[in-house]
């Protein structure tokens, strides 16, 4: 007879791996595609799924939180059972990027399909299949002890595919209710799927858009070319000097309040194998960055200004001889330790301003995002928690690493809840997700869950008390 609690409840898990399966397909078809107002049906969708599903499991207190703005709620549940134990916020997004372009994907991609050790999807990645993993270890748990070792709170978000607009109102309006010890993430991605790491620190994010307009209406190049600005030439000439010759951003400012990693911290990185030539030549392409620096450095340590889009002019077949007045474009910075969101986002629009000649209209547009970069306290119980988890499913004390991505949550709920962040996803880096053909390794369910069925355990024996030195409100 087996005696060992944490062995049955991933029995259990097991057991109903064919209904995970099925109920895993089942969500994967729900097309939440947050961005598009054409996907609200789907939207409103994983909603329903989720509320049944924790229903089913034994939560409490399913609603849905506004944050005031026209978007999409996020979705609140509780079990608060566990005296004396810590409460944990289990957050995980129910929103996915759009599938487009279709024809590049092998299968459609609101339906799971297996191949070759993989499971592909839209979201499956990002982030439906790890949030999923980390309910599933809760419904065996409950399954089995009829209980949590802790106390749980779960915030599943529609909009974090968007830039989460509506989270730092749901956050404000909700602080009681959202009230915790810590935020345990099933978003974030593992870094690789060769390497045992934990995720101790990402980079922020803010982007915008501007528009260059050089006159009232398009122009015939045979009368007026060669004597007023074609709006593509301008804002092709704005773009490239937003880098030098050394691939550094040239707004002015730009670097100045950067904190860098300690000694101790830069060893580290530098002894994690990696090979960056493999590592870009994996996609097709070439290391290049920030001359002075490694890549782990350009992705880890260092802020990036990135070009997402430029549009203008004829897009359609054949030739139209026109010069065009209008050119557009969209560009988003990942921002690093001790830089100031607005400073940059303020700094950044000077620069374009002054790149820009007199005599051409300039408007900035869509200005969103604009997270601080995140760190997690290297002694956080929470942190130490999730080494002992990893360490015990895969066998191998993790490295601690850092991420060039942005989860907007994590400076969010520092600043609102004042609570920090570990992300325990069981997706990986490399898994397409936001491109074509994304997906999950099977293998990734059996180590995820029991890593999940771990971590609540090794939770639930601490004390509250050993948070309280991390909360900051």
């Amino acid at each position: 007879m087996n005696t060992d609690p944490l062995a049955e409840v991933l029995a259990e898990s097991r057991a109903g791996r064919e209904v995970f399966h099925t109920r895993l397909k089942t969500y994967l078809s729900c097309q939440s595609v947050s961005t598009d107002p054409a996907y609200a049906e789907g939207m409103a969708a994983a909603r329903s799924f989720l509320t049944d599903l924790l229903t089913g499991m034994g939560f409490s207190g399913i609603r849905e939180l506004d944050g005031g703005v026209d978007g999409h709620p996020a979705l609140y549940a509780e079990w608060l059972k566990a005296d004396g134990a810590p409460t944990m916020l289990i957050y995980g997004h129910y929103d996915v990027q759009p599938p487009d372009p279709l024809d590049r994907w092998t299968t459609p991609p609101f339906d799971m399909q297996e191949r070759d050790g993989r499971l592909y999807a839209r979201g499956i990645s990002d982030d439906k299949g790890p949030t999923l993993i980390a309910l599933e270890a809760m419904r065996a748990y409950i399954a089995v002890q009829d209980r949590l070792p802790l106390n749980v709170k779960i915030l599943l978000e529609g909009e974090e595919e968007t830039g989460s607009p509506s989270l730092p109102n749901i956050l404000k309006r909700n602080a009681d209710l959202l009230s915790a010890d810590a935020i345990l993430s099933a978003d974030g991605a593992r870094w690789r799927s060769d390497l045992t790491a934990v995720n101790v620190g990402s980079r922020g994010n803010g982007g915008l858009e501007f528009s260059l307009r050089t006159a009232d209406l398009d122009l015939h190049s045979g009368r007026y070319g060669g004597a007023v600005p074609n709006a593509l030439h301008e804002m092709a000439r704005v773009i490239a000097a937003l880098h030098d010759a050394d691939n550094r951003v040239t707004v002015p400012g730009f670097y100045d309040d950067i904190v860098m990693p300690d000694a101790a911290t830069e060893a580290d990185l530098h002894a994690i194998p990696f090979d960056g030539a493999a590592w870009a030549g994996a996609v097709g392409a070439a290391e290049q960055g920030e001359s002075g620096y490694t890549t782990l450095q350009r992705l880890w340590d260092r802020p990036t200004l990135e070009v997402n889009g430029m549009w203008g002019g004829y897009q359609g077949a054949g030739s139209k001889t026109v010069i065009p007045n209008e050119a557009h474009a969209k560009i988003t910075m990942r921002l690093v330790q001790g830089q100031k969101p607005e400073a940059i986002r303020d700094a950044v629009k000077a620069h374009i301003a002054a790149l820009v000649p007199p005599g051409i209209e300039l408007t900035f547009t869509a200005d969103r995002g604009w997270t601080k970069a995140y760190a997690v306290p290297g002694a956080h119980p929470l942190l130490l928690a999730a080494e002992e988890a990893l360490f015990e499913t895969f066998g191998q004390k993790p490295v601690r690493v850092r991420i060039g991505a942005t989860l907007p949550l994590s400076d969010l709920v520092a600043r609102e809840l004042g609570i920090d962040t570990i992300m325990f996803s069981f997706s990986t880096a490399d898994e397409q997700f936001h491109a074509p053909n994304e997906f999950l390794r099977v293998s990734a369910i059996d180590d995820g869950i029991r890593a999940w069925i771990t971590i609540l355990d090794r939770i639930g024996k601490q004390s509250p008390d050993q948070y309280l030195p991390y909360r900051q409100k």
